[in-house]
């Protein structure tokens, strides 16, 4: 005879351990961010961790006479296409914007704030000038006629630019949106870079609005790999980030004023992706009007809202019969080519529209029901579940992941021996005779990279020539940076201590000072579980006068630091005996160390 206390013990038990999921997604994210180091294109860094890379690309944009060394290659081969790159930025600035605490816990922020860096730092090359963007090198056809890595590239290196006479206003429009999304993402840690960010954001975005078009008109050679739809929602898109950076009005002004003419209110969408903007603008401007800054636009507002509103519903099979479509083992399936980008991207804008939602004590109506916010990341949740392997094929997706991941995934660098094994030239035939068509797992683990997935049957085929199926993108990992972040946090169950008591601090004032001051991160490094910052202040005399007993506050100071003497008030810092005096238009500086943000420096008093 069964107990019954027995019987619910045993559904009490089952219960509990249903409500936590089975998967690591610390790890998950870790194997993430090693996708995006093993796309480097460029002289790769002494603290890049995938070792079967190599340097490469160090001459691209040389017959064009400008610097285009850098960025990531785009998936399994050798085309840096400006805008799934760019739009993999925003996705990275995104995750690390919303889920940054996360990311610290993890001690992943380092490597994410690299990541975005890898691409910022070539898009500032790119844009050479305000009305010029260098969107693609490399030639696509002849690039997919080579099957060669990357270290050994034979191709044409072709490089192929917007201006006044060819624009792109999607391509430069999603340029800015990274641009101007990455800025906020550096502001705590860097302030310089953010600001330099910032000034190219907003010129690629004048640039884009005032010389419209389409980007596959000025570079037909992407045509066949990305073509765009539109530029609208990338305009859109640009101005949504470019308000929540800047706060000006001017910009959230620009997506109300242009909301119908645009799209912005008028389209309702089942998908968010490197092509169609749409949903994450509905998506942000909510959140505007949730957090009560809506004001005059409040009403315009609410049509956004209305259609982030139609998106989420979709996704999550409320839709009154209008819903996204789903395999039967529960993906969510929009494409037959490269599926599980879409799944990725959906599942991460659930995941933020669930918090922006909790944030505003809210909820999502949907025609078949009232979803609560929770719901929402339990559908996310699913479809990451889905990515790492609960699925009919208890196949993981993410490549490197668990015990059954695919082996024979289409990318060129990973299925051929790298240049640390065989010295010689794997030239543009031998690749496909030796290489590609060898029955053979690859001898590199492209780690982190999401492949297209299953077909709308939940059926696989892991074979590298099935490039739909197993080819991994730039642009289908990236979501999954912030995606995961997000789903470790719920995991967390962090131990309840006492306040700390809050030292004691005297009373300031902030006069208006003339110095400016320039923050940077020069290093950083980690012991444990904790990065390390080393970050260095430099202090500039605007004025046309000398600055003498100059004292600053310095406060969410943790660590050590040098070039400044503390005084006896607490948080307060003199100039050393060396340097009392900072002439008219010099500078100073000084450094210290710690982890997370950058301290709050501000001026006490100066004569």
């Amino acid at each position: 005879m069964v107990n019954s206390r027995q019987v619910f013990a045993t559904f009490l038990i089952l219960t509990i351990i249903n409500a936590t999921s089975a998967f690591d997604y610390g790890q998950a994210l870790d194997k993430s961010l090693l996708f995006f180091e093993a796309q480097r294109s460029g002289k790769l860094p002494q603290n890049q961790r995938v070792k079967w890379r190599g340097d490469s690309g160090l001459t691209d944009g040389y017959q064009q006479k400008v610097n285009l060394v850098g960025g990531y290659y785009d998936a399994g081969d050798h085309v840096k296409f400006g805008l799934p790159m760019a739009y993999t930025v925003t996705m990275l600035s995104w995750g690390a914007i919303e889920y940054h605490k996360s990311m610290m816990d993890l001690n992943q922020m380092g490597h994410v704030l690299d990541s975005i860096k890898w691409g910022t730092d070539y898009f500032i090359k790119a844009h050479s000038q305000p009305n010029v963007l260098w969107g693609q090198v490399g030639d696509g056809d002849s690039d997919h006629y080579c099957w060669e890595r990357a270290e050994d590239m034979t191709t044409p290196r072709t490089a192929y630019k917007l201006d006044l006479q060819h624009p792109g206003s999607d391509l430069a429009g999603e340029t800015a949106a990274a641009m101007a999304a990455a800025s906020i993402a550096f502001r705590p840690y860097n302030s310089s870079y953010s600001d330099l960010l910032l000034v190219h954001a907003k010129q690629l975005f004048w640039f884009a609005d005032r010389f419209r078009g389409l980007f596959t008109d000025s570079i037909p050679n992407a045509k066949e790999f990305y073509t765009s739809s539109g530029y609208d929602d990338e305009l859109l898109w640009a101005a949504t980030w470019l308000h929540r950076a800047t706060k000006d009005e001017s910009y959230l002004k620009y997506v109300v004023d242009n909301a119908a003419s645009m799209g912005g209110t008028g389209w309702a969408m089942k998908e968010f992706s490197w092509d169609n903007k749409y949903a994450g603008v509905q998506i942000l401007l909510s959140k505007v009007l949730m957090d009560g800054h809506g004001g005059a636009y409040t009403a315009t507002l609410k049509q956004y809202q209305a259609k982030a509103d139609y998106f989420a519903c979709a996704c999550h099979q409320k839709n009154d019969g209008y819903n996204a479509p789903m395999t039967p083992g529960g993906l969510l399936y929009l494409h037959n080519w490269n599926n599980m980008q879409y799944a990725a991207s959906a599942a991460f804008l659930l995941a933020i529209y669930s918090d922006y939602l909790s944030a505003a004590k809210s909820v999502l109506t949907c025609p078949n029901s009232i979803v609560q916010p929770h719901e929402l990341v339990t559908f996310a949740q699913s479809q990451a579940d889905y990515i790492l392997g609960k699925n009919p094929k208890s196949m993981s997706y993410i490549v490197g992941y668990g015990q059954n991941y695919p082996i024979h995934v289409h990318h060129r660098g990973a299925s051929i021996a790298p240049i640390s094994v065989i010295h010689s030239i794997v030239g543009c035939v031998q690749g496909f005779d030796t290489w590609y068509r060898r029955p053979e797992a690859n001898p590199n683990v492209v780690h982190g990279g999401l492949v297209g997935g299953p077909d709308r049957n939940d059926n696989f085929d892991d074979d590298r020539s099935n490039y739909e199926q197993t080819e991994p993108t730039l642009s289908g990992t990236a979501p999954l940076v912030g995606l995961f972040s997000k789903l470790h946090s719920l995991n967390l169950k962090p131990a309840t201590s006492p306040s700390p008591t809050k030292p004691k601090t005297i009373p300031y004032s902030s006069p208006k000072a003339p110095v400016e001051f320039l923050h940077s991160i020069t290093s950083y490094w980690t012991v444990g579980k904790i990065s390390y910052y080393r970050h260095k202040v430099i202090i500039k005399n605007m004025s046309e006068k000398p600055i003498t007993d100059l004292k600053l506050v310095i406060e969410n100071l943790t660590g050590s630091l040098w070039g400044l003497t503390p005084t006896q008030n607490n948080n307060i810092y003199e100039l050393p005996n060396w340097n009392k005096v900072i002439k008219p238009g010099s500078e100073c500086s000084f450094v210290y160390v710690q982890g997370g943000p950058q301290a709050k420096v501000t001026v006490q008093s100066y004569h």
